[in-house]
């Protein structure tokens, strides 16, 4: 009997379906060797020797491989192709105690038939080189968690820790931040003017100025109003047209960091999610591994794809050559082909009832993407008109843009939506009717916060971590309340994440440095391919780290990294003035007279700041004032909390009865049920806006109707609560105001 043993149980199931009865499958449910969690488990003075040991959760996972191995001829070890995998299949040939010539390692890129019986035919030993990469890895990280992590907690707060590749992921989220907070708005005005010809209308932004172009902000509302006025009843020349077709190629398939982002921009799957949901998929043998920054495709996928496009789209999307991507990704070294599916015959609707409704939507994104990759590029038709108007002074520009599609291409597969805009039968030198000229004033916003997608991005551009990094350092810098969801689920910084990262970015520059980082990154690569040993890379990094850190503990001080605040509280235990502390979950009130009086207590949540707030909930309340509580009979009181103002009991703590207020905000009749209105709504998820017959009726909006209706479909048109941006609520259909 030949043993093969996986790291999944679900793996190990659909490799079964694949062999005879000559072959027994089984799972090591992950690793079976790691560090210990109550110490270090690194020998520093034995050239950083790894002290492993076999994990509680594992030791009868170990007990039963030992038994089965007995009784088998052939042990094959069949954990994933990457570093990891690597080091798993070494720590079962270790603590199972196999011989040289009873292991056989194979890899494979799909979990299907035809994968595994080709990999079976040429197996090979363990990659020493892999594994000692990925121990480089492991020691790397401990040695600064380790390490690292407690002076934290004798310098700012307990409970805190530090990562080699978290605390970078923390300083750029906490830059952002920063960026943020210190941009000042600027406000400018722009001049759209509407023309209608042959029924048809069209709009154009003022764009020159006497044939000179001129920066966005120079436009302000006084001089855009006085200019609106000199042209609103002159003529309209058509001083140019351009017209070109100009091509849009297919994008590649996805790698790890593709995939992450474009899940979380076209799903809202968090990176972690998206892992998760892949994971599934790759086990069940419907995708390729999805660990991997490679763009390449198999020849038997490329040749199933031409076949369905021909087939089902016809001869003209289908290129003369197959498309070859090439990998921009820094040290691309960890697989070898990019995320498809095992089998394009696998269409994404024929395996509705075989996935859950989240792995379905993801598989249909990866099936289209790879597919939609080998296909001709889309044709677009693109018309611009310069339009030219005068005045006894001034010569003013306009410019109109157009598209529409001439040929679909890839497009006929890749859900990505093109706005067209056609423009009525129009020749150079025409004049035409204007029908009128309007001022927009706008203000600039601040950089965005950054989302799964973008962080990812930002971390692949700068080198930091590889494909199976990205998800679980923005699972550990939330887990450890560096970062939080805002509203719109984009990353923010908490109170300690600031003060961490501004004394890691003060003191221990190397751990934080972006080059720092992907350096070393560079150079885990370089131990993976055998150009470099792992232990001297780890001492050099070790021994500067170590000394500074040695240092670092006698030069600073507590009171310098976290200074107290004074507060107007006085402590209702002892009367002493309580002070301001930042902890590990935040900013906190705590008695002066610690340690004789140990009360704690919270802040108070933040009074509205602007005017046009404090006014807002003054409005509510007296429109809300004979408002009782319907559990205990108390007035209800507008509080405002992270989502706004709501109502809660004036009983509280006796009674924690609170309600949304969502009856202020819109006047919307509900599209669906034409009962109910469409009114705020605030989950876990954030602010949404849905009918107020639910349960009868469950319609719902991640953004704010404005009472428009769609052109295209007639759905309600939406504002994004973070952009402003308005669209058409309806995802298929694209439309965007």
């Amino acid at each position: 009997m030949q043993l093969i043993i996986v790291e999944s149980p679900t793996k190990a199931k659909t490799i079964s379906k694949f062999l005879g009865s000559d072959f027994k499958v089984e799972s090591s449910f992950g690793h079976v060797n790691d560090l210990p969690k109550s110490k270090m488990g690194i020998d520093i003075e034995n050239n950083f020797e790894p002290q492993y040991i076999i994990p509680t959760k594992a030791k009868k996972i170990v007990t039963n491989l030992k038994k089965i191995v007995k009784d088998s001829d052939q042990v094959i070890l069949a954990s994933d192709e990457d570093r990891e995998g690597e080091a798993i299949a070494w720590h079962l040939a270790n603590t199972l105690k196999l011989k040289d010539e009873n292991i056989k390692r194979i890899v494979f890129h799909e979990i299907t038939k035809e994968a595994i019986l080709e990999s079976l035919k040429h197996p090979r030993g363990i990659n020493q080189d892999m594994v000692d990469a990925q121990q480089a890895r492991r020691v790397l990280d401990r040695l600064v968690g380790y390490e690292l992590s407690p002076f934290l907690w004798k310098k700012v707060a307990k409970g805190l820790s530090a990562g080699r590749v978290q605390s970078v992921a923390t300083k750029m989220i906490v830059e952002k931040e920063k960026e943020i907070k210190a941009f000042v708005s600027e406000d400018y005005a722009s001049i759209n003017a509407l023309f209608e010809e042959d029924k048809k209308e069209f709009s154009a932004i003022l764009n020159k100025i006497n044939n000179k172009s001129f920066d966005k902000l120079e436009l302000k509302k006084d001089k855009a109003e006085k200019i609106n006025k000199e042209i609103e009843k002159q003529k309209y020349l058509i001083k140019k047209i351009d017209k070109k077709t100009v091509s849009k190629n297919s994008p590649s398939p996805f790698t790890t960091s593709s995939l992450q982002q474009t899940a979380n921009r076209y799903l809202g799957f968090s990176a972690k999610q998206t892992m998760s949901v892949a994971q599934k998929l790759y086990e069940f043998g419907y995708i390729t591994y999805m660990r991997t920054d490679s763009l390449n495709l198999s020849p038997k996928f490329i040749k199933e794809s031409r076949e369905w496009i021909e087939t089902d789209l016809g001869k003209d999307y289908l290129p003369e050559k197959p498309k070859v991507f090439k990998t921009k990704s820094k040290g691309a070294q960890e697989a070898h082909e990019a995320v498809r599916p095992t089998e394009v015959a696998n269409l994404p609707d024929s395996l509705q009832a075989k996935l859950e409704p989240t792995q379905l939507r993801l598989y249909r994104l990866i099936w289209q993407r790879a597919v939609s990759s080998q296909i001709n590029s889309a044709k677009i038709n693109t018309t611009s008109l310069d339009i030219e108007t005068k005045t006894d002074d001034n010569i003013y520009n306009f410019r109109a843009n157009g598209q529409n599609i001439n040929f679909l291409g890839y497009l006929k597969v890749w859900p990505e939506k093109t706005k067209e805009q056609v423009f009525p039968n129009l020749k150079e030198g025409d004049y035409i009717n204007l029908k009128n000229t309007e001022v927009e004033e706008h203000s600039t916003t601040p950089p965005a916060r950054y989302s799964d997608a973008t962080l990812v991005k930002e971390m692949e551009k700068h080198g930091i971590g590889r494909p199976s990094t990205y998800a679980p350092t923005i699972n550990t810098i939330i887990t450890r309340n560096y970062v939080e969801r805002d509203e719109n689920k984009r990353l923010k910084p908490t109170d300690i994440a600031f003060v961490v990262s501004d004394l890691l970015s003060k003191h221990f520059k190397n751990i934080v440095s972006y080059d720092f980082t992907a350096n070393l990154e560079n150079d885990l690569d370089k131990i993976a391919n055998g150009e470099k040993k792992w232990q001297p890379v780890i001492k050099t990094f070790y021994e500067d780290f170590h000394q500074n850190l040695e240092e670092k503990y006698k030069e600073i001080n507590k009171q310098d990294i976290m200074p107290e605040e004074k507060s107007e509280e006085k402590c209702d235990k002892c009367g002493a003035a309580m002070i301001i502390k930042t902890g590990r979950f935040g900013k906190f009130l705590a008695c002066s007279a610690y340690p004789d009086c140990k009360n704690i207590k919270g802040l108070k949540k933040d009074k509205p700041q602007s005017k046009e707030q404090e006014e807002k909930v003054k409005k509510l309340q007296e429109k809300h004032k004979d408002v009782k509580c319907d559990k205990c009979g108390s007035d209800m009181v507008i509080k405002v909390g992270k989502y706004g103002p709501f109502l809660a009991c004036s009983s509280y703590p006796k009674c924690k009865n609170i309600k949304n207020i969502d009856d202020d905000e819109i006047k919307v009749k509900c599209p669906i049920c034409e009962k109910g209105n469409i009114v705020k709504k605030i989950s876990k998820r954030g602010v949404f806006y849905a009918c107020n017959e639910y349960p009868k009726c469950k319609n719902a909006y991640w953004g704010k109707p404005t009472g428009d209706k769609c052109p295209d479909c007639e759905s309600l048109i939406i504002e994004d609560l973070k952009t402003s941006e308005k669209r058409c609520s309806n995802k298929d259909c694209g439309y965007k105001k």
